[in-house]
């Protein structure tokens, strides 16, 4: 596997001087973003299919083990926050439980029936999307989460750095990010790591594009959850409907913190027709510009 092999213009890294050492290492970062770049395509594919799978209840759930779990797991719970994903529309497999956030959970990477199990035990469907994640492409528990999921007509993303890999194969859109030999040989939370955290990003901010909950490049569907993020929600309603910030304000209060239902009632929508309007299917750019003519 080429995640595993032994560079050998590395192998003296322990001996160098650590400012040539640090930025070796933060070279071999950039290439490996630039390994997710290379296949934006699949990216943008997967993602498409995605919310287009996702509709008004699908889930999106995330497959790994070790530094891929994790990674999975971090891109997943920041969808809430900054896309207001419900959290009761997530799902995440972990080997190893949620004790394997903090700390390695011995073994439980190889156990390809636990990953099986637990999809059968979240009942995932038809509607639901999964994206499996392993840097070798190889490891047990998530095929097993990727195969089991298929199986039951979910869609299914792969995420690998290994060429020809077993996760690939299982997957129905395979995303390979081919990031070759690590700085420190086989330590995938490198350069692996840092493609998976990247191609990630972008796949899961597309997803959040293409269902219409980003406007005009803003988080109109963020979770307000601080003083920051509601002096920013009402700078947003401020830009999008073209009124003051007082207007902004108190249309924020009345919508109780859903920004896009402020932004309506601020261009003259009634609440309960806003409040229907959102949930019509129309796009919510439409939507703006409809009220706006």
């Amino acid at each position: 596997m080429s995640t595993e092999s032994i560079d050998p213009e590395l192998q003296e890294i322990d001996r160098w001087p650590l400012d040539k050492a640090v930025a070796t290492i933060l070279d071999g970062q950039a290439r490996a973003v630039a390994a997710a770049a290379r296949v934006s395509d699949a990216i943008a594919s997967a993602a498409s299919k995605a919310a287009a799978r996702l509709g008004a209840s699908g889930r999106i759930a995330y497959a790994g083990a070790g530094t891929s779990g994790r990674i999975g797991v971090q891109d997943g719970v920041e969808l809430t926050p900054t896309f207001g994903w419900p959290e009761d529309r997530l799902a995440f497999f972990l080997a190893g439980g949620p004790e394997a956030m903090m700390r390695a959970v011995e073994g439980a990477e190889d156990d390809e029936p636990a990953g099986r199990a637990a999809v059968a035990e979240t009942g995932l469907g038809q509607s639901d999307v999964l994206i499996g994640i392993a840097a070798s492409g190889r490891t047990p528990f998530t095929l097993g989460v990727v195969r089991e999921a298929r199986a039951r007509g979910v869609l299914t993303i792969a995420v690998a750095n290994n060429p020809g890999s077993p996760l690939l194969d299982a997957g129905e859109h395979a995303i390979l990010l081919d990031t070759g030999a690590e700085a420190i040989a086989g330590s995938t939370r490198l350069g692996a790591g840092t493609a998976q955290k990247a191609a990630l990003n972008a796949l899961s901010t597309a997803i959040m594009l293409e269902l219409g909950l980003v406007y005009r490049g803003l988080m109109v569907n963020m979770r307000i959850s601080n003083a920051k993020l509601e002096r920013r929600a009402v700078a947003m309603i401020e830009k999008v409907a073209g009124v003051t910030q007082a207007r902004a304000r108190r249309n924020l209060a009345l919508a109780e913190g859903d920004i896009r239902l402020a932004v309506l009632l601020a261009l003259g929508h009634e609440a309960d027709a806003a409040a229907r309007a959102l949930t019509s299917g129309e796009p919510f750019d439409a939507l703006v510009e409809r009220l706006r003519d």
